[in-house]
């Protein structure tokens, strides 16, 4: 089934996902080899909650979840 999304749904969607990509930004900065994902995980974290979100991912006490190739990142606005 195809549910379908509202013009104030949308919008969240749209801010919400350019707030990832300021957070994913924001991370980027501080990348560098010896920085922990624990580390990251920080800066995400205070990044989101300034701008008015709560971080989650799923049950996980970690704002972000990271492997040497990626990051996977989750909040609620």
């Amino acid at each position: 089934m195809i549910f379908l999304k509202t013009e104030d749904e949308i919008e969240l969607l749209r801010q919400s996902n350019q707030l990832v990509g300021r957070t994913l930004a924001e991370v980027a900065k501080v990348v560098k080899p010896g920085v922990t994902t624990r580390e990251l995980d920080k800066v995400a974290e205070e990044f989101i909650r300034d701008h008015g979100a709560t971080p989650t991912f799923k049950g996980f006490p970690e704002s972000i979840r990271g492997a040497v190739s990626c990051i996977h990142l989750y909040f609620c606005q």
